[in-house]
């Protein structure tokens, strides 16, 4: 009986398509992995060095069927102001109250509540984001 070879030699024909196929996706891969890594790297630097303002909502209350309390801790650099945008939704999701607030308290940390005037029962209360003046 004879062996039936499934490979061909090693070395004889040089190197197959799939291989030089194989190497190209590795190269492209790779370029657009630092460039994924480079964005992300740019993304993060914009994020932590240009944002002068951040916000975190403390808590809420619903005061009445009219009316929403929302406590904000505002971190920003000193002396400068901004703008919050506060919303309030009702329990099936429409929104009920929106709000853009001024921070123009020269301080670097600030505690403060603000009221919402709501068009329906709220259920829910949310900070939509902080921006600098």
């Amino acid at each position: 009986m004879s062996a039936v070879r499934e490979q061909l030699p090693e070395g004889r024909y040089g190197r197959s398509a799939d291989e030089r196929a194989d190497r190209k996706l590795r190269v492209i891969g790779a370029a657009l992995g630092v460039l994924f890594l480079g964005l992300m790297g740019w993304f993060g630097w914009y994020y932590v060095v240009d944002n002068k303002i951040s916000a975190e909502m403390i808590k809420f209350d619903v005061v009445s069927p009219t009316e929403v309390q929302v406590h904000l801790e505002i971190r920003k650099d000193e002396g400068v102001k901004g703008v919050c945008t506060l919303r309030s939704r009702a329990e099936d999701g429409t929104e009920v109250a929106r709000k853009d607030v001024r921070i123009d308290d020269p301080a670097g940390r600030v505690d403060s509540v603000f009221t919402l005037r709501t068009t329906a029962h709220a259920t829910s209360a949310e900070l939509v984001g902080c921006t600098a003046r």
